[in-house]
């Protein structure tokens, strides 16, 4: 597969004259892709029915003529001001009762039925205009769903729309009452429409109240997508994409990319790393300019499982891209610093050893208004260039002389599951239990060895796998009764039912491991449950019960990790060098080498070639190789 680049641009921020200039430019920059039109719905319709679409056709054609090709976004994630003088009461509702008002973006209601008419029409005229252009060569649904906390709406239309999918899934009131455990209280409901929604309760909630509207909430977008790519699919047969978010966990991703047939993901590793990532002050000091090692990694792995969802690709060779790639500052985070140079380089570089087919840069001229205008492209506000653009032409340059690479199934997987993180969520029982956050410092652990990953859905086959790593499942997959690889579960995974009660029996409730977690704690960031050979778990520990072999104790004696041949359950969340040392010693298990990576220094394996990644803000030699700071180097595999 041909590694491509490209970028997001917005005509109609920019006078007509422009926009053959700008083109010419891209095209000298090696750049292949060009995103246009998520958010031009005023000018698309200023007004109800006063379709103005020539202007965009225009554009699509001055791009596609400069020898451009076309991403056509659909604008649902802007609705215009007209739009609620028609639908005053398609905005959302936030868990305070209040509604989000007009004069940003993704202001709607996922339920809002005449909302989703009206994105059905919507599109349905863009795709009537431009699917047979030939410069369209994909299309892209809505923007960043779920993003500025979006998922969720506690509005009227949401609460019928909420009463019917109980209805749907339990088909009576008894059932529901019984799955939920709602003789607790005095909670029982006689009908449907007595439900309410899980917010502005006198003390919390039911839980699986909770998970039961989290799981509504996340069937809303995947059928508010859904109503789009219908649309289009009856219109074209070019690729429908969706540019997901860093660290959004409120609905279910997997089910939106059945759907689709590419996942992308946008990628601003500064901004994530200050603004929704935990770390030391001195690691955030340290990777200031860079981002986090890890973080960008393992979205892409994650996406590259999502854009499998659709057909019969595997996890390891699902479709993705990156539709937005931070150029330079951005305008969100607490903190905004400029990135290290090279780091424009690295990312799309690193992009690529992933898996990824496209990385886009955000975008080509800084925007001189509104609210991202501290937001750097390519070019900054006058039309110079930024100091993101030679190194995207540099990255050009060199996906020019690379051969074709092609993917690469990893010998060790990560399961990963949305219905576990609204599931803990709802009941977290510490107040830092968050299933994104131990999934993901299980993944770093594993790359602080050198291993590279495949991030799996809880049903997918795990044959072929040589280690499989399942942290904070809310059931145990059934994938892993009949599993006969290597194996670590847990902590809290197979602890509850699908409707977040307490089994029986308790879990983990693996076949042929005899091991029952009898007793939680949560403990506070200062607490920590010190390990026989050295190092503690953080946060979470659970008392084991059982006769299969222990492995690793507490200091005071308690099984810490408990095993039956190949699989192991481990009682705790362990700290960052604690969780290294356990999964090289799993590792070794099974027979897979590792290697102790320098802090900072990342590898990872494709079917070609091995990319060494440097985060780290001074250069590292090791293996007899130097890799300068903010640098990749590949080497071609044996």
């Amino acid at each position: 597969m041909k590694r491509t680049l490209g970028v997001c641009y917005y005509p109609e921020h920019w006078t007509e004259d422009r926009w053959a200039i700008d083109a010419a430019q891209m095209i000298e920059a090696g750049l292949t892709w060009v995103r246009v039109g998520e958010f031009a719905w005023s000018r698309l319709e200023p007004s109800p029915g006063d379709l103005q679409l020539d202007w965009l056709e225009r554009a699509i054609n001055v791009l596609g003529d400069a020898g451009l090709k076309v991403i056509l976004g659909t604008p649902t994630a802007t609705p215009p001001r007209w739009m609620l003088d028609k639908h005053p009461d398609l905005l959302a509702v936030d868990a305070e009762g209040r509604t989000r008002g007009f004069g940003s973006r993704r202001h709607y209601c996922f339920s809002h039925e005449g909302f989703i008419a009206e994105s059905r029409r919507i599109t349905e005229i863009l795709a009537n205009r431009f699917a047979r252009n030939p410069h369209i060569q994909a299309w892209q649904m809505d923007n960043e769903y779920g993003c500025h906390e979006t998922t969720v709406s506690y509005s009227d239309a949401a609460k019928r729309a909420f009463q019917d999918w109980c209805a749907q899934t339990y088909q009576s009131p008894d059932a529901l009452n019984r799955a939920w455990g709602n003789i607790f209280w005095s909670m029982e409901y006689d009908s449907f429409d007595q439900i309410g929604l899980p917010n502005l309760t006198v003390t919390e909630p039911n839980p699986s109240h909770v998970l039961a509207f989290r799981r509504f909430s996340s069937d809303q977008v995947v059928r508010f997508n859904r109503v789009q790519t219908d649309v289009l699919r009856a219109h074209t047969d070019v690729p429908l994409i969706h540019n997901y978010m860093g660290r959004v966990t409120d609905f279910d991703h997997y089910g939106v990319g059945a759907d689709l047939d590419i996942a992308s993901w946008d990628s601003y590793p500064i901004g994530f790393l200050s603004d929704r990532l935990e770390g030391t002050p001195e690691h955030k000091a340290r990777y200031l300019r860079q981002g986090d090692p890890d973080m960008q990694a393992f979205h892409h792995d994650l996406y590259r499982t999502v854009g499998s969802m659709r057909g019969t690709r595997k996890a390891h060779d699902g479709r993705w891209w990156v539709m937005e790639q931070q150029p330079g500052p951005v305008n969100w985070a607490p903190y905004n610093p400029a990135p290290l140079p090279g780091m424009a380089r690295l990312w799309a570089w690193e992009a690529f050893a992933h898996g990824a087919e496209a990385v886009l840069y955000f975008r080509w001229r800084q925007a001189p208004f509104a609210q991202e205008q501290m937001h750097a492209g390519l070019l900054r506000p006058d039309a110079a260039p930024a100091p993101a653009l030679d190194e995207a032409r540099q990255v050009a340059r060199e996906l020019e002389a690379m051969p074709e690479v092609g993917t690469f199934k990893a010998r060790v997987a990560l399961i990963f599951d949305y219905v576990s993180c609204w599931a803990w969520e709802a009941q977290p029982q510490g107040a830092d239990f968050d299933m994104f956050r131990l999934a993901f410092e299980t993944y770093r652990a594993a790359r602080r060895l050198g291993l590279s990953l495949d991030i799996v859905a809880p049903n997918a086959d795990l044959s072929g796998y040589d280690l499989v790593l399942a942290p904070g499942l809310l059931e145990t997959p059934e994938s892993l009764q009949n599993y006969k690889g290597v194996a670590l579960i847990g902590p809290r995974t197979g602890s509850k039912t699908s409707e977040l009660s307490i089994p029986t029996p308790m879990g983990p409730n693996v076949a042929g491991l005899d091991c029952t977690v009898s007793r939680v704690e949560s403990m506070p960031p200062s607490t920590r449950v010190e390990l026989e050979n050295g190092g503690a778990f953080l946060h979470w520990f659970e008392e084991l019960d059982g006769s299969a072999e222990v492995t690793l104790r507490t200091a005071s004696g308690a099984p810490a990790i408990m095993r039956a041949g190949v699989l192991h359950y481990i009682a705790g969340w362990p700290e960052a060098a604690s969780y290294v040392d356990i999964l090289e010693g799993l590792a070794a298990q099974a027979n897979i080498p590792t290697q102790r990576l320098p802090s900072g220094l990342r590898l990872r394996e494709t079917q070609t070639h091995r990319f060494w990644i440097n985060y780290a803000p001074d250069a590292i030699s090791y293996d007899g190789k130097t890799i300068a700071a903010a640098d990749v180097l590949w080497e071609t595999r044996d």
